[in-house]
């Protein structure tokens, strides 16, 4: 399974997901203070397997041409970015991909978009979402 882990912060999705057997992670992380501490942090827990990017989550996005299993979303909740990382990351899907989106409030998924699973922990709200299949039995990437 490959995972994208945008807007990484922490890390704490992305090397949950290493630790739960994925074959591949990528973060994605803006701030330069973070990404030295995702550096330091993968090599302590002799992270493989992973590669850290610098930069714009939503222009990483835009720009690979990777595909992924699992796209986590968890932008910082102010800046209210779940909607545009979704239009952002439909095309990085394999197929019967997932993303995980984070939340302070109800995510009304955008168009194309259905929810699997949702649930509460406290403050946050969490959303496992697929893509809408076209008639070819993939992810329908016309929204």
């Amino acid at each position: 399974m490959a995972c994208l882990d945008l807007f990484a912060g922490s890390g704490a999705l992305g090397f949950e997901a290493l630790s739960r057997g994925a074959a591949s992670v990528v973060m994605v992380e803006k701030n330069p203070a973070a990404v030295r501490a995702l550096r330091e942090n993968a090599q302590k827990l002799g992270a493989r397997n992973l590669a850290i990017a610098r930069g714009d989550a939503l222009e990483f996005a835009r720009e690979t041409r990777a595909r992924f299993d699992v796209v986590f979303v968890d932008p910082p909740y102010r800046l209210e970015l779940q909607a545009e990382a979704l239009a952002s990351v439909r095309g990085l899907l394999a197929p019967h991909g997932r993303v995980y989106v984070e939340s302070a409030s109800a995510l009304e998924p955008p168009r194309g978009w259905t929810i699997f699973k949702s649930a509460r922990a406290g403050n946050v709200r969490f959303f496992l979402l697929v893509g809408e299949v076209d008639d070819q039995g993939g992810v329908s990437r016309n929204v």
